[in-house]
């Protein structure tokens, strides 16, 4: 079984690396409908995987100066509290079959939505930068900071319960808040408050006893040569042909989490 954890591991950084949609949305379904995992454990050893793979992609980010730590404080901001609110709630929960309910539900609309935020980021992307360029989002700049805290509260729930969301919907809503911003630094910033945000949700759900440490460990074996191997060929794919297909799979994904309950 240990090997079938790292073969999963490699296939989902495979993806990861050729597709850029964060590992969550894609190891947390497989965990539980192919592993049979349970729920709270999936999500739990997820967070701390997602933080671990994400990691060197921070650095790289840091090196090129990628990142907007004014908006990385912004969004934490939000972020952790949300994250802390949601892991105390999910601690005073009795019913593990309560928490299992609560998180497949939120699981499902999180991979929706990612989905959605996968198959629409490019015409986001380019909707902002016409928007800002003909002088139109001026009035955002005195609401930015409060959008960029309520934004980061809502990941924080959503990463807390599912795992999920920290990567396609933060660079979307990033897109949308900063349109002047160019497309490295969204994604080096996004993905830092990612890796920060899992770690500490991850550390909380650890300190709960629901996180699989042999099986983090496997999956990790497998993911890191998928991602290096995936990276070096995504750069020879089309975005405009593996996104709508990754777009598919989670959609049909977080459908049957809803529709399963």
């Amino acid at each position: 079984m240990e090997l079938y954890y790292s073969l999963a591991g490699f296939v989902v950084g495979l993806l990861v690396g050729l597709t850029g949609i964060g590992g969550g949305a894609l190891m947390t379904p497989v965990l539980i409908v192919v592993f049979g995992i349970p729920v709270i454990t999936a999500v739990s050893t997820d967070l701390l995987y997602a933080a671990i793979t994400k990691c060197g992609g921070v650095v790289n980010y840091y090196r090129q100066r990628m990142i907007n730590w004014k908006v990385v404080v912004l969004m934490l901001s939000g972020s952790l509290p949300g994250s802390w609110i949601t892991l105390n709630y999910l601690s005073e929960l009795d019913n593990i079959s309560d928490i299992e309910s609560l998180i497949n539900t939120v699981l499902g609309i999180s991979l929706i939505l990612t989905s959605v935020a996968v198959f629409v980021r490019s015409k986001i992307q380019r909707l902002s930068s016409e928007l800002a360029t003909a002088g139109k989002y001026l009035w955002l700049g005195k609401f930015r900071p409060s959008i960029t805290v309520v934004t980061g509260l809502g990941l924080g729930v959503l990463v807390s319960l599912s795992s999920v969301g920290a990567g396609a919907l933060g660079t979307a809503l990033l897109i949308c808040c900063y349109p002047r911003m160019k497309m490295p630094e969204i994604v080096g910033t996004d993905l830092l408050h990612a890796v920060i945000l899992t770690t500490v949700a991850g550390v909380g759900h650890y300190s709960m006893g629901s996180v699989d440490l042999s099986l983090l460990l496997y999956l990790i074996i497998g993911s890191l040569p998928g991602v290096l191997i995936g990276s070096y060929y995504g750069v020879k794919l089309s975005a405009n042909i593996m996104q709508p297909v990754m777009g598919t799979v989670l959609m049909v994904i977080g459908g049957h989490f809803i529709f399963s309950l």
